[in-house]
């Protein structure tokens, strides 16, 4: 029995290692239709140096960099998990409005560079270094370390 367990064990490790492969190309086209609108909505001037598409046993991300060093994580479906503008501030429309007020209510003169959208929450990062935590809806949670 235990040798059975450890011949399926590696029968499904090998196929996750030959089904895992990365592959980089520059052709938008292999990216899913709504991670092309995304970027033609939102990021319409900046052509993409390259798009690194990481595929596993259970996913697919694909993490593409513009000519400009932007960088935006999409997953499967084309959704934005991620977008790292540098020192650059994030497409307005890309973040929720009551998140946009907040920010300049309360962090004057501060641009948002960065943005990460998980299943509960938005993390943003500030021109200044401070990472904030907004609910769903735009509200503010807190002040992540």
């Amino acid at each position: 029995m235990k040798k059975l367990l450890l011949l399926f064990a590696a029968l499904v490790l090998s196929v996750g290692a030959v089904a895992a492969r990365d592959r980089v190309t520059t052709d938008v086209k292999a990216l899913p239709q709504a991670a092309q609108t995304a970027l033609a909505k939102y990021f319409p001037k900046t052509q993409v140096n390259h798009i690194k598409i990481d595929k596993d046993v259970f996913d697919t991300d694909y993490d593409v960099v513009l000519e400009n060093g932007t960088e935006i994580d999409f997953d499967k479906d084309g959704n934005i998990k991620e977008v790292d503008c540098g020192s650059s501030a994030v497409p307005d429309a890309l973040v929720l409005k009551p998140i946009r007020d907040y920010v300049a209510k309360n962090f004057k003169g501060q641009k948002i560079v960065g943005l990460e959208v998980n299943r509960k929450d938005y993390e943003i990062q500030l021109s200044n270094g401070v990472d904030l935590k907004f609910d769903r809806s735009g509200k503010f949670l807190r002040i992540d370390d």
